[in-house]
C-alpha cells in the first residue's frame, strides 16, 4: 500500500497542468489541516465533447490527492445563459450530462464512489438561495456582472437580464457546495474574481480558484458544442472522428493554434503521461514519447508529418471513445439522446403552382399542448352529458372548456385535477357555450367505453408545455386552421402504450418531469 502524499504532494497533483491558481497560500495552509473540499461545475447546454477530457484528468489529479470532490450540473445556469438549455429540455439534458459524465470519469479509470454529484435545482430554488441572490443583486453594479459573464454567458446584441445573474449565481455556488475551492477553466477568471470580491460582502469566505487552459478546437479556436466542426463529440463514429481529424487545421511545423497538437498537450498526455506517432518502417516506423515537448519540437522541425500526427490521434482518441460508445449503445440512452437533442425538424417547401400544398410538415410541435388545472367543474345548462370547466393553463384568466365526460369522469374527480389541454384549437361553441381547449383523454378500445384525462407527471405546474420526445424545438401554430386538418392528423397515430403512456407513433409525450400517462388504459386511443 502506497503512503498518502504529504501536504507538498498533495499540492504538485493540484496544480499540475493549471494555468492559474488564484489563492496558493490559502490552499496550502488547508491541504496541511486537512483535505481540501473542491467542485466543478458544468451547465447542461450542448453535448459535451472530447475536451471535457481536460477537467475530467484534472478530477483524477484531485482525488489522487484526497480531495473531496463534487461535480454540479448546472442545469439552472444552463436556462440562464441565453435559453441555451430550453426550460422543456433541461430536465433532459440534465440526465444526458448525468449519464455521459459518468462514463468519461469510468473511462479513464476515475471511481465513481468517491464523487459527490449535485443538481443546481437541487438547492438553487430554496428560499435561502433566492434570498440571497437578491442580497447579491442589491450590491452587485450592472457593469460588474455583465463583465464578469463576458467570456463564458452568450454575448448578444439585446442581452437578457438573466444573463447578468449568471456570474452571481455561480459564486454562491461555492458558499452553498461547502467547498474550499472551484475548479474551471481560465475562461472561468473574471466569474471567480467576482466571486472574490463579492462573497465577503455577504458575510461569505473568499475560495480558491484553479483554472486550466482552454484546449483549442479542430479549427485553431476554442472547442465549443456549438461549432460542430470545431469538436469531437463523444459519441461520434469513428469515420465521423476520421473525417473531422482530416479536416483539423495542422500545418507542417505550425505549432500555433495546432488543435491536433493541443488536444495531445492537454489531454492524452495527462491520461497516459507518453504518446506514440504511428508511421510505416519507411517514414522511421513508430516513436514514442514520453514528454511533449519533444513531440513539439519535432513537429517544429518537420521530423513528425502532419498526416501521421493526425492518424496516432484518431487510434488513441478512439480507445478513449469506445467505452462510452459501447455505453451509449444500448436503448434507453440512445433514446435519451435523442430526445435531450432531438434533430430540428424542417418545414417542406410548397410545390410551385399546387394550390393545396401544404407549407410546412404536420409535426406535433404544431399542437399547443400545456397542462392545466382544472379550478371549477359545472354541469353544462342544456347539454346532460358536458361539463363546462375553468381551466388554468398559466394564462391571466382561466380558459373555459367544454367536454364530454359526465358519463366517464365523476365531477369530483375532475375538480381540482391537473389535466392535459390542447390549446390552439379554433375556439367551438358546444351547445351555446364556447369552448377554448380540448381535455385530451385516453378511450379503451372495446365495450363498454372507458375515459380517463391523461396525467402530466406529479408536480407540473400550470401552462407548462407538454412536447411529443424529438419535436421540442418547434414552434406551435398560434391556431390550427379547421380545413387543414393537424389535429386530426396527427391524432390517428396518438396511442397509449401498454405501459400506460401517452405517445404519437411510439414518441412519448412528454414534460419536462417526466411522460404523460394514463391510469389504466393500455393500448387505448387519445382524443
Amino acid at each position: 500500500m502506497e503512503p498518502a502524499p504529504g501536504p507538498q504532494e498533495k499540492y504538485q497533483l493540484i496544480t499540475r497542468n493549471l494555468q492559474e491558481v488564484l489563492g496558493e497560500d490559502k490552499l496550502m495552509a488547508i491541504l496541511k489541516e486537512r483535505e481540501l473540499k473542491i467542485y466543478w461545475g458544468t451547465a447542461t447546454t450542448g453535448k459535451p465533447h472530447v475536451a471535457y477530457f481536460v477537467p475530467m484528468s484534472k478530477i483524477a489529479d484531485f482525488l489522487k490527492a484526497g480531495c473531496e470532490v463534487t461535480i454540479l450540473f448546472a442545469d439552472l445556469h444552463a436556462y440562464l445563459d441565453n435559453m441555451k438549455a430550453p426550460w422543456e429540455l433541461l430536465e433532459l439534458r440534465t440526465r444526458y450530462y448525468e449519464h455521459v459524465i459518468k462514463a468519461m470519469l469510468e473511462s479513464i479509470g476515475v471511481p465513481l464512489e468517491k464523487l459527490k454529484f449535485v443538481r443546481g435545482t437541487d438547492y438553487q430554488l430554496s428560499k435561502e438561495y433566492t434570498l440571497d441572490v437578491y442580497r447579491l443583486s442589491s450590491v452587485v453594479t450592472q457593469h460588474d456582472a455583465k463583465k464578469a459573464g463576458a467570456e463564458v454567458v452568450k454575448q448578444v446584441e439585446h442581452p437578457l437580464l438573466s444573463g447578468l445573474l449568471y456570474p452571481g449565481l455561480q459564486a454562491l455556488d461555492e458558499e452553498y457546495l461547502k467547498v474550499d475551492a472551484q475548479f474551471g477553466g481560465v475562461d472561468q477568471r473574471k466569474i471567480f474574481t467576482f466571486a472574490e470580491k463579492y462573497l465577503p460582502s455577504l458575510g461569505y469566505a473568499k475560495r480558491v480558484h484553479l483554472m486550466n487552459p482552454m484546449v483549442p478546437g479542430l479549427t485553431g479556436s476554442k472547442m465549443s458544442s456549438s461549432e460542430e466542426d470545431s469538436k469531437i463529440d463523444l459519441l461520434d463514429r469513428k469515420e465521423d472522428v476520421k473525417k473531422k481529424l482530416k479536416k483539423a487545421f495542422c500545418e507542417p511545423g505550425n505549432v500555433e493554434n495546432n488543435g491536433v497538437l493541443s488536444f495531445i498537450k492537454h489531454v492524452l498526455f495527462p491520461l497516459k503521461s507518453e504518446f506514440v506517432v504511428l508511421r510505416e518502417e519507411k517514414w522511421g516506423g513508430n516513436k514514442t514519447y514520453t514528454a511533449y515537448e519533444a513531440l513539439e519540437k519535432d513537429f517544429a522541425e518537420q521530423v513528425v508529418h502532419p498526416g501521421d500526427l493526425k492518424n496516432s490521434v484518431e487510434v488513441a482518441l478512439n480507445k478513449l471513445l469506445d467505452p462510452i460508445r459501447e455505453k451509449f449503445n444500448c436503448p434507453e440512452l440512445k433514446k435519451l439522446s435523442s430526445a435531450a437533442y432531438p434533430t430540428p425538424s424542417k418545414a417542406k417547401p410548397a410545390e410551385k403552382g399546387t394550390k393545396n400544398s401544404e407549407p410546412e410538415d404536420v409535426v406535433p410541435s404544431r399542437l399547443d399542448i400545456r397542462v392545466g388545472k382544472v379550478i371549477s367543474v359545472e354541469k353544462h345548462p342544456d347539454a346532460d352529458s358536458l361539463y363546462v370547466e375553468k381551466i388554468d393553463v398559466g394564462e391571466a384568466e382561466p380558459r373555459t372548456v367544454v367536454s364530454g365526460l359526465v358519463h366517464f369522469v365523476p365531477r369530483e374527480q375532475l375538480q381540482d385535477r391537473l389535466v392535459v389541454l390542447l390549446c390552439n384549437l379554433k375556439p367551438q361553441k358546444m351547445r351555446g357555450v364556447e369552448s377554448q381547449g380540448m381535455v385530451l383523454c385516453a378511450s379503451s378500445v372495446g365495450e363498454p367505453r372507458q375515459v380517463e384525462p391523461l396525467d402530466p407527471p406529479a408536480g407540473c405546474c400550470a401552462g407548462e408545455r407538454v412536447y411529443v420526445e424529438g419535436y421540442e424545438g418547434g414552434e406551435p401554430d398560434e391556431e390550427l386552421k379547421p380545413k387543414k386538418k393537424v389535429f386530426e392528423k396527427l391524432q390517428a397515430d396518438f396511442r397509449v402504450s401498454e405501459d400506460c403512456i401517452a405517445q404519437w407513433k411510439q414518441r412519448n409525450f412528454l414534460t419536462k418531469l417526466g411522460t404523460v400517462s394514463c391510469k389504466s388504459l393500455k393500448g387505448g386511443s387519445i382524443s
